[in-house]
């Protein structure tokens, strides 16, 4: 499957959802993982605030081929819209290495939760 983290530094889960600037995005299998690229959010133009919908929108776009993102914080109007696009979100709000939290998924997928499957079973996502 397929799992963003949004990060600061590419090694911990450290950044809320809606200032995630970069994900890194894996393949993750039970007994594999591989990292598919560190994906940076499109950036609206400087001189103004973007809309609260387009920043929830660019950062879904980064990450529409996963099926769970991890982050330290999100909040209800973007958890809703993530979940709407199929993304299971995850809340560490303390950071953690990303390699800590692809171990510990590795090992729920050996026996996955019901959850967990019914991502498995969907054919649009890894």
């Amino acid at each position: 499957m397929r799992v963003a983290f949004a990060t600061k530094d590419g090694v911990s889960i450290n950044d809320h959802f809606g200032w995630a600037e970069e994900f890194a995005v894996f393949d993750i299998q039970e007994n594999d993982f591989s990292l598919v690229e560190r994906r940076q959010v499109q950036k609206s133009d400087p001189d103004f605030e973007p809309e609260e919908l387009d920043k929830i929108n660019s950062r879904i776009e980064a990450i529409k081929d996963c099926s769970i993102m991890y982050c330290n914080n999100i909040g209800a109007v973007s958890a809703a819209r993530v979940i709407r696009n199929k993304i299971h979100p995850i809340k560490k709000p303390e950071p953690v290495a990303i390699a800590t939290e692809i171990l510990r998924l590795q090992e729920v997928l050996k026996n996955p939760p019901v959850w967990i499957r019914k991502i498995q079973m969907d054919g649009n996502r890894k």
